[in-house]
């Protein structure tokens, strides 16, 4: 089993900036991917950046040139620096963890951490 931990979000200005962090512990043989995704009330969740193993990084539209996605390979550690944050980012974060290989397990999994909420507001 693979636990995925998030941290860093919370109450910030509209302008502001927030650096998220996302930590995986297990017995993790590789990730192909890590991801961080968004849901608001209301809404569908949706997929705000992506980091492969091969650092391949792609973004959401409407966080391009605002949020930056980094990695720590060794700690199995992926981080969401979010600037110039705008009301329409509120939202709870999800970190993701795709196609998981793990010691001892055949095959791949996903594996989803508990969110951590943003709130962008004056």
């Amino acid at each position: 089993q693979v636990h995925i931990v998030e941290s860093g979000g919370g109450l910030v200005q509209p302008g502001g900036s927030l650096r998220l962090s996302c930590a995986a512990s297990g017995r993790i043989l590789s990730i192909s991917a890590m991801n961080w995704y968004r849901q608001a009330p209301g809404k569908q969740r949706e997929l705000v950046a992506t980091i492969t193993r091969g650092d391949i990084i792609n973004y959401a539209d409407s966080v391009k040139g605002r949020f930056t996605i980094s990695r720590d390979s060794a700690k199995n550690a992926v981080y969401l620096q979010m600037n110039s944050l705008k009301p329409e980012d509120t939202a709870v974060y999800y970190c993701n963890a795709e196609r998981v290989r793990e010691f001892g397990i055949t095959g791949q999994n996903n594996y989803w951490g508990q969110g951590t909420q943003v709130t962008v507001s004056s």
